[in-house]
């Protein structure tokens, strides 16, 4: 049953904006997925495409809440736009453990040297993975839940709760990541446009931890959103989910696709 938008969103959305998100996600789509094939890059990076696709599916919901909002609508939208930080930041695990991974060392011709526990790749890939699932499931309980006029407070907290876990582990992941930048036995195949294998890596955790921020940018945004909970000036205020959200997401894959993280892992990336 159609209902009013104000009673999702707090206010009605305005037409264009998503339409235009929609169509620069789904070229962000395209790009990635041809960047993937031609650099023979690693399959996980296929997941850049999928998540841009899934952005894109997700505005293209939110057009047609403008026209006619419905529960359903509603919520498969939110669930769209609610996953790909989560796959975002899985891409970030997986570079990340391909560069401490000493097969990649192997290939770029030095001694790799074993690694403490939370460097090893399955680790980092699964621990911060199965956060990111746990995170996720929160959210998307407290989304479904918030449909409901009754539970929206318990709504709210579930998110909450969710955003809170995301938060935290992004941080542990942030640290880590800088750990790695800075300790020079981590070596990075270069790519077509690196000089040298300090270029190569500056550029690759150039990505890796700008990336990681603009996510941590947009699950701050999140927390504000939800912590004032419906009507509040954060969650009724259209322009600062396209600037906290929108426009955070699609700096993220502008990250990806000038620097592209498939370079350095694929046919072209195992030199040094």
């Amino acid at each position: 049953m159609s209902v009013d938008p104000t009673y999702y969103f707090s206010y009605v959305p305005r037409n264009i904006l998503p339409e235009a998100a929609a169509g620069l996600f789904a070229l962000f789509a395209i790009v990635q997925c041809l960047q993937t094939f031609q650099a023979q890059g690693p399959w996980y990076l296929l997941l850049l495409s999928l998540t841009a696709l899934s952005e894109a599916i997700g505005y293209g919901l939110r057009t047609l809440c403008i026209y006619r909002t419905t529960k359903a609508t509603f919520v498969a939208m939110t669930l769209f736009l609610l996953l790909p930080p989560n796959a975002l930041a899985l891409v970030n695990y997986k570079t990340l453990g391909r560069a401490v991974s000493p097969k990649t060392h192997v290939l770029l011709g030095h001694r790799p040297r074993k690694p403490p526990m939370y460097l090893r790749p399955k680790f980092i890939t699964w621990f911060f993975f199965l956060s990111d699932v746990f995170s996720f499931l929160l959210q998307a309980a407290g989304v479904a839940m918030s449909t409901n006029e009754e539970r929206r407070e318990l709504a709210k907290n579930t998110v909450l709760a969710g955003l809170g876990v995301q938060l935290f582990f992004l941080a542990c992941f942030l640290a880590l990541c800088i750990k790695v930048f800075r300790d020079p036995a981590y070596v990075i195949g270069r790519g077509p446009r690196d000089k040298s294998g300090r270029t190569a890596k500056h550029r690759l955790f150039g990505v890796v931890i700008g990336t990681t921020c603009l996510l941590y940018v947009r699950s701050v945004y999140r927390v504000f959103e939800f912590v004032g909970g419906y009507g509040s000036w954060a969650y009724g205020t259209e322009w600062l989910f396209y600037v906290c959200d929108t426009l955070m997401i699609l700096l993220c894959f502008v990250l990806y696709t000038c620097s592209f993280i498939g370079y350095h892992f694929g046919s072209s990336g195992h030199r040094n």
